[in-house]
């Protein structure tokens, strides 16, 4: 038998024994090696290229997170944005670009979240990016805005919306640029284009190129979202208004403004515009010359303004060109008029009971019509030119009166609807959603923008076919001014342009009447804020100053005369609590006495105590242009009584209104004078010779006869003096009282130099001065130097002085002479430098001028009865004296009794050394002696 081969298998089972370790398999890895760390340290650093947020998410990779397909992806990444701009604001600059033209392109993303986060940084950008940093950009924004206005989701509309609020808020002027687009958009997202448009075959007579659009599927209301709309395209169409320039405005006028716009606004000079048409001057051979204001140095306000007229302006042409000409203006008006009147129809019968109910409206309606009226009332200040104002106001009064007057003035006034809400449960812990307009309008508000718009298409040519529908608005003005009720600045300022407007165009006396007696009835309320006190003041002060001579009615105003009469006693009872008010009241009753106002005058000089009382009148509690009108006042009172020429002179010396001032006041004074020789003047001077040179004196002391008395009993601790050396004892004035008093008396002394007789002015000053000072014991040093000063300054040769005088006169010197070496031995000397000087210049004079004067104070030198304190003083004085050129005669003549002086001096120094100020006083002396010349022996009888 033949052995067979064992057959060998692929895949043969290995036999495990019991206690062997299992064999290992072939493809086993063998693990036993070592390993070493590879270290990579540059890897390992973070990126210092830029900041990063939380997620380490730099600038570029949020930006380009914003193209990812998920909407989750493209929401955290504006979020993203928001957190890294916010932490590194440096970041903003460098990628200003490339943050808005990525943000702009989200928003008419599909997703509700991305759109929301977008605004969100939109509105953070623009809270750090100013205007002119922006403008480069804008155009993108402006595109995408106007992309997603018009789009075809709704939500993507609303918030279009939302992002206008944040441009409207930041950037108002930048939009304003934009309005040619703009506009369009506003209509199309609550209009459409017709089918048909007027003229055409099978077209209505009724109704324009746009219809309103209703969408059932919307999740606010046909009005909520109209409301919405329109809001915020009467901001849009008040930021147009704003942007334009001061020149090229043509807004309303401001009755409020009290002189703006008086003159042309360019300095009173009216600039006529040159209109040019472009088809005439095209092809023609004749030129314009339009280089008047041209060349190196141009001028802003150019004479000519060129525009573009179509002979065929069609409705709703300023929807795509813009609103730069009127033509454009009235072609947008045209277009967006009837669209506000038909939504006006709706917002009325919305929700209306009965028919006679048709005065009550729903807040939600109120709001609606309010925003209607706001954009009539804009629309007319669109005109970009001032000159265009009237074409565009009788457009708009043929065009839309009967219109305006069926549909506005049917039911007025409005009235808000109450209505009775039924309280569920859970009512309280529901949260009602906020209404589409924002915050509600009041009745008030309605009714008044409604005469705003209305009165605004008078005619002052045909006042009397307008007086029938206008009575409901005189009605409605007239009681909301005399109800009682507070109004806000905002009110009462549209109800006294509304005022004005009544009274400019009726031109009624009794419709002026009543009219202002309103006004007045709100003038009179007590405790009225001071922006509706002034706003009151402004219109009163306007209407007098401006139309008091072209209008009958308000010249012949009883309201008005008893406003004016009243001004004084407010301008006394006002004082210094409001100070610009009192500046507003002070330039009417300025205006008004310079026109001879009989009723103000006589209120202004039964007040006039009250308003220059020195220690508690206007005239010295305003500021310094007050105080200058208040002085200019005094030129047109009636009278001028000696009770308030008292004040007057105390108000001059007391220090409270400026010298230059109390100059003026001087001056004012000595015109209304019969002394001051104008030959054209009235034959009644408004006060006395004898009252006026009662004022001069009054002021020349400087100070009242009630604080001269006092000082006599006062204590001696202040007093300098008296003394033998000292006859009187001066009281020191502090040193601005000092140098005020003495620019006065300057003008008082140059009041009494222009006196046609000197002599007599001179008798009348001695008479003054022996009677009321001579006597006193205790003088001011401004008072000595003052009588000094103008005793010479109006002393002839011709005249002389009486005995009594010149022995004051002579101790006024004498102490004046004493307080200038006191003045010198001083710390404070330079401070008192210009007191010095005048009291110097005074004696000076008075020794210089007066005969006999300088014998009576070398007299009074009386050396025997000097202390040894006060022989230096004598000494000094002497030799100062002495050293002055101008003294040099007089000195000498007088030389017998000067040696007698020196001998005296002399012989009370007794010593071994002789004492300096001995020594200088003989050098002088002798230097004095050595230059006597002939004619110094003439002057010894006078001097």
């Amino acid at each position: 038998m033949t052995k067979k081969r064992k057959r060998q298998d692929d895949f043969q089972k290995v036999k495990l024994k019991v206690g062997k370790k299992k064999p290992k398999p072939n493809n086993a890895t063998d693990v036993n090696f070592k390993t070493r760390g590879i270290r990579l340290p540059e890897q390992l650093k973070s990126d210092k290229s830029g900041p990063t947020t939380r997620r380490q998410l730099s600038i570029k990779d949020l930006l380009s997170q914003l193209h990812h397909y998920s909407s989750g992806v493209k929401q955290e990444a504006l979020a993203g944005l928001r957190e890294l701009l916010t932490q590194s604001p440096g970041l903003l600059d460098a990628h200003l670009s490339s943050v808005l033209s990525e943000v702009a392109a989200v928003f008419t993303d599909k997703e509700p979240a991305v759109r929301a986060a977008s605004v969100r940084l939109l509105g953070f950008v623009a809270q750090c990016v100013p205007a002119e940093r922006l403008a480069p950009f804008f155009p993108l924004l402006s595109a995408h805005l106007s992309c997603a206005m018009t789009h075809i989701a709704e939500g993507i509309q609303q918030d279009a919306l939302k992002i206008l609020d944040v441009l409207l808020e930041h950037y108002p002027s930048l939009l304003a640029q934009r309005c040619s687009v703009l506009l369009k958009n506003f209509l199309e997202l609550i209009s459409q284009r017709r089918l048909w448009r007027p003229g055409q075959p099978g077209s209505s007579a009724a109704g324009g190129a746009w219809a309103l659009a209703v969408n059932p599927g919307r999740k606010v209301t046909s009005q909520q979202w109209r409301l919405s709309v329109l809001s915020r395209l009467g901001q849009f169409l008040q930021a147009v208004v704003e942007e334009r320039s001061v020149e090229e405005q043509a807004g309303p006028l401001d009755v409020l403004d009290t002189g703006a716009r008086e003159g042309g606004g360019s300095g009173g000079k009216m600039i006529t515009p040159l209109e040019l048409t472009w088809e005439e001057h095209s092809f023609g051979r004749g030129g314009v010359q339009v280089y008047e204001n041209s060349g190196a140095h141009p001028t802003m306000s150019a004479t000519f303004c060129a525009c573009f007229c179509r002979p065929d302006t069609e409705p709703g042409a300023g929807v795509e060109e813009g609103l730069d000409s009127a033509e454009m203006v009235q072609g947008f008006a045209s277009t967006l008029v009837p669209l506000l009147l038909e939504v006006w129809v709706e917002a009325c019968t919305s929700g209306q009971g009965t028919s006679d109910s048709g005065h009550l409206l729903h807040p939600e309606a109120m709001a609606l019509m309010y925003q209607v009226l706001s954009i009539l009332q804009l629309l007319r200040r669109l005109s970009p030119h001032r000159h265009h104002q009237d074409e565009l106001d009788t457009w708009f009064r043929s065009t839309y009166l009967g219109d305006f007057k069926h549909h506005f003035m049917k039911n007025f006034p409005y009235s808000q609807l109450e209505v009775a809400k039924h309280k569920k449960k859970g009512d309280s812990k529901r949260s009602k959603p906020p209404a589409a307009g924002g915050p509600s309008v009041e009745p008030l508000a309605l009714n008044l923008t409604l005469c705003q718009v209305m009165v605004t298409l008078t005619s002052g040519a045909e006042g009397r076919q307008d007086a029938e529908w206008l009575a409901p608005i005189r009605a409605f003005v007239r009681d909301s001014l005399s109800s009682g009720t507070r109004l806000s600045a905002k009110q009462l300022g549209g109800l006294l342009e509304v005022v004005w407007r009544l009274v400019m165009t009726q031109k009624s006396r009794a419709v002026t009447e009543e009219l202002l007696q309103a006004v007045s009835v709100q003038y009179q309320q007590r405790n009225l804020s001071l922006p509706v006190r002034v706003l009151l003041l402004r219109f009163f002060s306007r209407l007098y100053l401006q139309e008091h001579e072209a209008n009958a009615q308000v010249t012949r105003s009883k309201v008005l005369s008893r406003w004016l009469a009243a001004l004084p006693l407010q301008l006394a009872q006002l004082g210094s609590k409001n100070p610009q008010l009192s500046a507003r009241l002070l330039l009417t009753v300025q205006a008004a006495a310079a026109r001879r106002n009989r009723e103000l005058l006589l209120s202004l000089q039964t007040h006039a105590c009250q308003l220059y009382d020195p220690e508690k009148g206007s005239v010295v509690l305003l500021p310094a242009d007050s105080q200058q009108r208040l002085v200019q006042l005094v030129y047109f009172l009636p009278s001028l009584p000696a009770e308030l020429l008292s004040c007057l002179s105390r108000c001059c010396t007391a220090g409270r209104v400026s010298a230059s001032l109390a100059a003026s006041l001087i001056r004012i004074l000595h015109i209304r004078s019969p002394l001051s020789g104008w030959a054209a003047g009235a034959p009644d001077s408004a006060l006395s010779d004898v009252d006026y040179f009662s004022f001069l004196f009054s002021t020349l002391t400087g100070f009242p006869r009630e604080e001269l008395a006092a000082l006599q009993t006062g204590s001696e601790e202040e007093l300098c003096g008296p003394s033998a050396l000292c006859p009187l004892s001066l009281y020191p004035t502090e040193l601005d009282h000092f140098i005020h008093h003495w620019d006065v008396v300057e003008e008082v002394c140059h009041c009494l130099e222009t006196v046609g007789s000197k002599s007599q002015c001179f008798d009348i000053l001695q008479n003054a001065i022996c009677k009321n000072l001579a006597g006193l014991q205790v003088l001011p040093d401004s008072t000595a130097a003052a009588v000094l000063r103008c005793v010479s300054r109006l002393l002839d040769l011709s005249v002389l002085p009486s005995e009594g005088l010149l022995r004051f006169l002579s101790s006024c010197c004498l102490s004046l002479l004493t307080l200038l070496l006191s003045l010198d031995h001083e710390l404070s000397a330079q401070d008192s430098a210009q007191k010095r000087e005048a009291v110097w210049g005074a004696c000076l004079g008075a020794l210089g001028s007066v005969p006999r004067l300088l014998r009576l104070v070398l007299q009074g030198l009386r050396v025997l009865e000097l202390s040894e304190e006060e022989l230096p003083l004598a000494a000094q004085l002497l030799a100062l004296l002495l050293q002055h050129s101008q003294l040099r005669n007089h000195m000498l003549a007088n030389s017998t009794l000067l040696q007698h002086i020196i001998q005296d001096l002399t012989r009370r120094c007794r010593g071994e050394a002789r004492e300096q100020w001995l020594t200088d006083l003989l050098y002088c002396y002798s230097v004095t002696m050595s230059t006597q010349h002939r004619g110094a022996v003439g002057l010894q009888d006078m001097y």
